[in-house]
């Protein structure tokens, strides 16, 4: 690929699962390559497939990021089945898995692309650095909800989920009062509990169950008794989505919980527990996809912005392998082996889960 003088063309792509402020990271990068370097902009549509099928690419100019700041989703689509390394296709009626890596660098020459623009989490940023091993010039941008990337303080999205979280909450409070139930409330987050604790303090949540944390229904059900005791007659419980089976539910919900899908069970599964353990209204809410939509936050239209602009800087400078990121309030690069070495987990015995203990919320730990 090209020496760093040489740059004309780039490259962006977005994978894995969509969050708000992909479009302000697109629009801040073409942008910045347009006019402080009058470069061209080609968009890659849906992820690394549009450079498997390269047919998909079109190119980006000012016109097309007018007014896109505030929009949710991405406008190149995304996908996070396009692995190149592991591409699945189906010949004659069977799956048939092929690593089309080549293809894509010899597709990226065509178009002409002299550094590639990856945004994604920590599985499209593992893909970047083996193209970049491979030969492909590639800067990445940390994107995920979940907030679960360890070289970045924070990923754009997250602001925006725990909004979207957090009002939730808020809104189910009234109805939980009301009818005097328990709620349970299950957020994203995937293997990691950032968005249920924040969402959860912010929201005043009184249980806040995450994967760091084992916790039993037993110790959830003496604290809902507890409050019972002192007169309060409703309880809201959040739970991440990656938490595992407790367990005091193994024998009975084991199996069940394996036939089920990884993630988007255990609040239904927890919920029916406690609704039998208490003999008491359980209500479930799951939240889903509706913490990736939406308009981006203030914070993650700027923080976005600020990622799109350092992206651009860094394909000036030809430091390429690097994955920009947010450290002590201002933007850093690290290589994208440290940005994919390791998941960022909540500390258990952190300031974050002591402050909320400090003002009564239960883990269900023992």
């Amino acid at each position: 690929m090209s020496a760093k003088n040489d740059i004309s063309t780039i490259g962006i792509s977005t994978g894995g699962g969509d969050c708000p402020g992909l479009n302000a990271v697109i629009r801040a990068a073409v942008k910045s390559a347009v006019l402080k370097h009058n470069w061209k902009v080609i968009g890659i549509q849906d992820g690394f497939e549009g450079l498997i099928w390269p047919d998909k690419a079109r190119p980006l100019e000012l016109a097309d990021v007018s007014g896109i700041l505030p929009r949710g989703g991405t406008i190149l689509g995304t996908t996070n089945r396009g692995n190149p390394f592991s591409y699945v296709t189906t010949e004659s009626g069977k799956e048939i898995t092929r690593d089309v890596s080549d293809q894509v660098i010899a597709n990226a020459r065509k178009l002409g692309i002299d550094a590639l623009i990856v945004i994604g989490g920590d599985g499209t940023q593992k893909i970047a650095l083996d193209l970049q091993r491979k030969g492909l010039n590639v800067v990445g941008v940390p994107k995920t909800i979940d907030n679960d990337l360890s070289a970045t303080e924070i990923t754009f999205g997250f602001d925006t989920a725990l909004h979207t979280a957090t009002e939730a909450i808020d809104k189910l409070h009234t109805t939980a009062e009301s009818h005097h139930r328990i709620m349970v409330v299950e957020v994203m987050g995937r293997d990691t509990g950032w968005i249920a604790l924040e969402a959860g303090i912010a929201g005043g949540a009184h249980v806040i169950l995450i994967p760091e944390m084992p916790f039993t229904v037993a110790s959830i059900r003496r604290y809902i008794e507890k409050r019972l005791s002192i007169g309060k007659r409703f309880t809201i419980i959040v739970i991440a989505e990656g938490c595992p089976l407790p367990a005091d539910m193994q024998k009975n919900y084991g199996e069940e919980r394996r036939k089920l899908p990884r993630f988007g069970a255990i609040g239904n599964l927890v919920g029916q527990e406690l609704g039998r353990e208490l003999k008491r209204e359980v209500r479930v809410a799951v939240l889903g996809h509706i913490q990736r939509g939406g308009s981006p936050s203030p914070f993650d239209r700027i923080l976005s912005t600020r990622f799109g602009v350092a992206a651009v800087d860094l394909v000036a400078r030809g430091e390429f392998g690097k994955m920009v990121c947010l450290r002590q309030a201002r933007i850093h690069s690290v290589s994208l082996e440290e940005a994919v070495n390791a998941t960022k987990c909540v500390d258990p015995s952190g300031e974050m889960v002591l402050t909320a203990k400090a003002t009564g919320v239960c883990f269900g730990d023992s």
